[in-house]
């Protein structure tokens, strides 16, 4: 049940994930604007990758800021545990055609939504790139 997993259960099984689609994942990055990314992850590409996990449909249905964080990826997941409803992800107010879906345990997650692709502004990934590389140094 969803209940029993924790985001540390979600954080796990999802980067699980991007490791094996091509994506090097770092937990709790922060943006600028004061955000922080739950995994922001890049690829041999240069791509950025950014999942927002919710691990309750509280917190999914109070987070009123999820957008700012389009503005620092090439694509963006929601990730939730196992038997969350994902009903309100599929609606107008969660993007669905701009927003992927996870799903994610202890021990694995799966796309079951995938996330479009779009194009960063190349000064932007330069400094987010820039700033990640940092803060994976640092760890």
């Amino acid at each position: 049940m969803a209940h029993d997993l924790s985001a540390t259960d979600v954080l796990r099984g999802t980067c699980r994930w991007l490791l094996r689609a091509g994506v090097s994942p770092l937990a709790e990055v922060p943006l600028s604007g004061g955000r922080r990314a739950d995994i922001l992850g890049v690829d041999a590409a240069g791509r950025l990758t950014l999942v927002e996990i919710k691990i309750s449909l509280a917190d999914l249905r109070g987070d009123r800021k999820w957008p700012d964080y389009l503005d620092h990826c090439d694509r963006f997941f929601w990730a939730v545990p196992a038997g969350l409803p994902t009903g309100d992800l599929h609606t107008p107010a969660f993007r669905p055609e701009q927003t992927g879906l996870i799903v994610a345990d202890r021990f694995d997650a799966e796309a079951v939504r995938e996330a479009p692709w779009r194009t960063l502004n190349a000064a932007r990934r330069k400094a987010i790139t820039l700033a990640l590389a940092r803060r994976a140094a640092h760890r």
